[in-house]
């Protein structure tokens, strides 16, 4: 029997826990690209967006509203590109083995989506805080550390459902299928917004303006991100604005979690279908 005929041997055991299973997963990070991808990613993000922001004639509480909208709004896409990736290089390495070869593979599948998850959550901490430290070194800083922290955990928190059902297009469909549905879903995201910067150059809380497209799980990562940076200019304003605010965050988070519920059950109950495609077999 050659080399190629031969599976390699899972690496999880059948009786696996979901805790032993994210430290597998977490030791295989260690050794992929993307790690150094997301903290690239992060950089140019953070830096880029603060670069422009400390010194642009915009009011930068605005700005950073702008900013957090397009990190969130870019969620669908990077999330489907690196749930694509990485799918597609468990299919060509285990051909699958590691999640159909487990009696487990929910907890084996769940500890997979936690670990990206995470990875993510840190990128988006690292781009949040380099965009505040640029503001904070240009004196242009307006937003107190616990606004910046509801904002990196509504962006983190408001991604788990694209991570579960793009992971699942990825399996599923491919690399292609998930990048494709991710790029769909920025332009749904934007939409949400009423458009691309749409607040910035309006003066809009925009953020607070739920529509239809705001119960897509594309959106919920700009909308709870966005969030408690509108709930601080709201503050300061005039009128019940604040109140306002506070009760579209509430409904946001409320459509968050239940759809972070289905989003759940619906994986669950697949990946203990999922047999891999032909091509991967």
């Amino acid at each position: 029997m050659s080399s190629k005929d031969t599976h390699p041997l899972p690496m999880f055991s059948p009786r696996i826990t979901f805790g032993r299973a994210v430290r597998a997963e977490t030791r295989r990070l260690r050794h992929s690209f993307l790690l150094p991808l997301h903290l690239a990613c992060a950089l140019v993000a953070g830096g880029g967006g603060g670069a422009y922001f400390a010194f642009a004639a915009w009011n930068p509480t605005l700005g950073a509203d702008a900013f957090v909208q397009l990190l969130g709004a870019m969620m669908p896409l990077m999330v489907g590109i690196i749930g694509g990736i990485d799918a597609d290089l468990e299919g060509e390495v285990t051909r699958f083995s590691n999640l159909v070869a487990q009696a487990s593979r929910w907890r084996v599948f769940a500890a997979r989506v936690f670990t990206l998850w995470m990875l993510g959550a840190l990128a988006l901490g690292l781009a949040v805080g380099v965009f505040a430290g640029s503001l904070q070194l240009t004196g242009r800083q307006s937003l107190e550390a616990t606004t910046w922290i509801g904002t990196w955990l509504g962006l983190s928190l408001g991604s788990v459902s694209l991570y579960l059902i793009l992971y699942v297009f990825a399996l599923k469909w491919g690399r292609n299928a998930s990048i494709a549905v991710g790029a769909v879903g920025l332009m749904l995201a934007f939409f949400s917004m009423g458009g691309l910067a749409h607040g910035l150059v309006t003066g809009k809380l925009t953020a607070s303006e739920l529509n239809v497209f705001s119960v897509l799980p594309t959106s919920w990562p700009a909308l709870l991100g966005a969030l408690p940076i509108e709930l601080a200019v709201a503050w300061h304003a005039a009128g019940d604005m604040a109140s306002v605010v506070l009760a579209t965050w509430q409904q946001a988070t409320g459509i968050c979690g239940f759809g972070l519920v289905i989003c759940y059950g619906g994986a669950a109950w697949w990946i203990r279908r999922f047999e891999p495609r032909q091509s991967d077999a």
